[in-house]
């Protein structure tokens, strides 16, 4: 089973956790959020995100999703990525995390396409609401 670390800001990891666990019913195994509240120390991010990824990858590998593309979380984590080992994907929302959670017994590559694709197609504009 790929393992899967949320990295986000402030507490929007722990909270898609929760919500996760809401709408499965159970805490998914092998999910873990990073949640960075203070950006000045990148290093001790990294040191605990090396921790959590070595404890979620049992064989499998990891993937990470990231908050927001380009801001702090994602590009500390950056440095970690280790193709097919340990892919990232930026723009986590509950759709990708759910997507990613139903479908991780896939191959690492084909999950991070999962993960992506449940993000997008996830975002709709409503205009009305079926009762």
């Amino acid at each position: 089973m790929i393992g899967l670390l949320i990295v986000a800001h402030g507490t929007l990891g722990e909270s898609l956790v929760e919500c996760a666990t809401y709408v499965m019913g159970t805490q998914p195994p092998n999910l873990l959020a990073l949640d960075v509240r203070d950006c000045s120390n990148t290093g001790e991010i990294v040191a605990v995100a090396r921790e959590q990824l070595a404890t979620l990858d049992t064989g499998d590998g990891v993937l990470v999703l990231a908050d927001i593309y380009g801001a702090t979380p994602c590009n500390t984590l950056c440095q970690l990525i280790d193709p097919g080992r340990v892919e990232l994907v930026a723009g986590v929302n509950l759709s990708m995390l759910l997507k990613a959670l139903t479908y991780r017994q896939e191959p690492l590559a084909a999950l991070v396409e999962r993960a992506q694709r449940g993000g997008h197609d996830g975002i709709f504009h409503v205009t009305h609401c079926h009762a």
